[in-house]
């Protein structure tokens, strides 16, 4: 693959593709050595692997003339084939093709309907029967998390183990950044059946809280699970707010965060060694946390620490009741009320308890899975991004490369090429690169059905915006978490600047991943154009108790910046006050 930009085959027999639930780990363009030797190049097989596992099909399902048959990229941009998901919640008994677009889609306009593209062998008796075992057996019969903990472990002795990449042969970067295929197609897969499983307890919690005349409780149910990895950094971001709230520490800070770093880690005064010494250690377990972290090419906290040092100078300010396990222990008790009503309600039928109590069990467990895989297979990747680097820093000092991040704009296959002579190849990461960046000023269309529109005919983000709303207009997405709050929107289209929000106000953003994070603990809602409530953005608004709409179209370019508004969680409006 050295096609650029990056435009994969599409499917004839499954044309439907989105950019939902992708567009959250993926806002902008993937680079070529991620598509070719890390994100994309091992999510797929996983991702393939995990559908049959869950026994919805055979890996004969899939086109062998389509390479990416389920995570192609159109102008870079990375896509989910729709039609893949819609089948499999068609084939998984409780399941179906609409509760797989409420989940993945949230509510977006313009998409064709399942019945477009129906095709006749679509319901199967024996696959069903083999998804009907699995959804027993694998998700509501399970009690732990054993895989993912082994994953987990595995991973973190790669990272406990990693040598000094500086003293490192070329050859040795090399093969790092290309050794893990087997590990991370396996980790890839664990995250995606566990993605399809809390799919299925999600669409569980729905169905009984409706069934008993409470549908308002399903969200709810899934909350404040507790052990949610995507939330484990704002507790890490908390402690140290704290810390540097007060005493020598907190002087550093009030004399601004440019140029922080070098001075904490300058100052002599022993209070602030121990704050550096935490600090250090938060990084060290974090490092490969921060935006598009599957990215390989993005920086992360540990590439880039001034981005958490931002975002600590923000959360010192933040009120005590903000603390994070406070909130959470708040929102497990709503959990556990709501359970309770419904067990009241079900008390007449011994076999509606016990389905509920296994639904209930498993949407948590799975939930808390997914973020496990998510998470882990992050770390993994940081250990791909960290040897590319490495070997970007010495194309820089050659004179082949004209900054480290220019390693990233070569394909895998072009690597033993760029070594032997990496000034053959500096012509092509130049234009490579203006190319890629190029591709960040354009809007991808949101769902493709068959071929997508040609890259030159995309909307530029700089032209992208709706009318503007005006005091008492609205807008209405999806649930994400409910509750009211009121507050003055804070529109922010990257993390990148988390002292651009003020405790209390709301966060208006066109998607979140898990860098964005902290700032859900300073936020009193928060709002995204794109997701459902089984995006990230729901899940942690979920765990901290702050009411979150999802799905709601062009909120970031509707919502004027600064402006009074309230956000319902519950009915998933949010109006304009003034």
């Amino acid at each position: 693959m050295t096609d650029w930009p990056i435009d994969d085959a599409t499917s004839k027999l499954f044309p439907l593709y989105s950019r939902a639930n992708v567009g959250e780990i993926f806002p902008d363009p993937i680079s070529p050595l991620n598509a070719s030797a890390g994100f994309q190049h091992n999510l797929e097989p996983g991702w393939r692997d995990a559908f049959v596992a869950c026994g919805v099909w055979d890996h004969d399902l899939y086109d062998a003339s389509v390479e990416k048959a389920i995570l192609p990229a159109f102008g870079s941009y990375l896509y989910i084939n729709m039609s893949l998901m819609r089948l499999f919640g068609v084939r998984v008994p409780g399941m179906s093709a609409e509760a797989v677009d409420l989940q993945y889609f949230g509510d977006m306009p313009g998409i064709p309907s399942y019945e477009s593209e129906r095709r006749d062998f679509d319901e199967d008796a024996a696959f069903e029967a083999k998804a009907g075992a699995w959804l027993m057996g694998e998700v509501l019969g399970a009690t732990d998390l054993a895989a993912y903990d082994a994953d987990r472990a595995e991973v973190d002795a790669i990272r406990a183990q990693r040598p000094d990449l500086s003293a490192a042969t070329d050859e040795e970067l090399r093969r790092r950044l290309t050794s893990f295929d087997a590990l991370a197609r396996r980790l890839f897969q664990h995250h995606i059946e566990a993605s399809l499983k809390s799919g299925v307890g999600l669409g569980a919690m729905a169905q009984v809280a409706a069934a008993v005349g409470r549908p308002e409780l399903a969200l709810t149910l899934v909350s404040g699970i507790g052990d949610v990895d995507s939330t484990g950094p704002s507790k890490g971001i908390w402690r140290l707010g704290r810390a540097a709230s007060t005493g020598p520490v907190a002087a550093l800070f009030d004399a601004g965060t440019e140029g922080l770093h070098d001075r904490l880690v300058a100052s002599g005064d022993a209070e602030v060694q121990a704050f550096v010494a935490d600090l250090r250690q938060f990084l060290a377990d974090w490092d490969f946390r921060g935006p598009a972290e599957w990215e390989i090419r993005a920086l992360t906290w540990g590439v880039k620490p001034d981005m958490v040092l931002s975002t600590i100078d923000r959360m010192r300010r933040v009120d005590e009741g903000e603390d994070p396990a406070v909130k959470a222990e708040a929102r497990a008790a709503e959990r556990e009320a709501a359970a309770t009503e419904l067990r009241a309600a079900l008390a007449g039928s011994e076999e509606g308890l016990a389905q509920f109590e296994a639904a209930y069990g498993a949407a948590a467990l799975w939930l808390r899975g997914r973020e496990r895989g998510r998470t882990t297979a992050a770390m993994l990747m940081h250990e791909q991004r960290l040897a590319a680097l490495e070997l970007g820093r010495r194309g820089v000092a050659a004179g082949a490369l004209d900054n480290a991040q220019q390693v990233f704009m070569l394909f895998e296959q072009e690597l033993d090429a760029y070594l032997a002579d990496p000034s053959s190849l500096t012509g092509t990461v130049r234009e490579r690169e203006a190319s890629y960046l190029a591709l960040f000023d354009l809007v991808p269309p949101f769902v493709v059905a068959g071929d997508p529109p040609p890259v030159e005919t995309w909307e530029r983000r700089d032209a992208a915006a709706g009318d503007v709303l005006v005091a008492g207009g609205s807008i209405t997405g999806v649930s994400g978490c409910t509750g009211v709050a009121r507050g003055r929107a804070r529109v922010l289209l990257t993390p990148d600047d988390p002292s651009a929000l003020e405790p209390g106000e709301i966060l208006v953003a066109p998607i979140t991943d898990p860098s964005w994070t902290p700032l859900f603990m300073a936020a009193g809602a928060v709002v995204v154009d794109v997701g459902a409530p089984f995006s990230h953005a729901a899940i942690v608004s979920r765990e901290l108790g702050i009411p979150c709409v999802v799905s709601a179209t062009s909120a970031t370019s509707r919502i004027p910046d600064g402006a009074e508004i309230e956000v319902d969680g519950a009915t998933g409006t949010v109006t304009v006050l003034g």
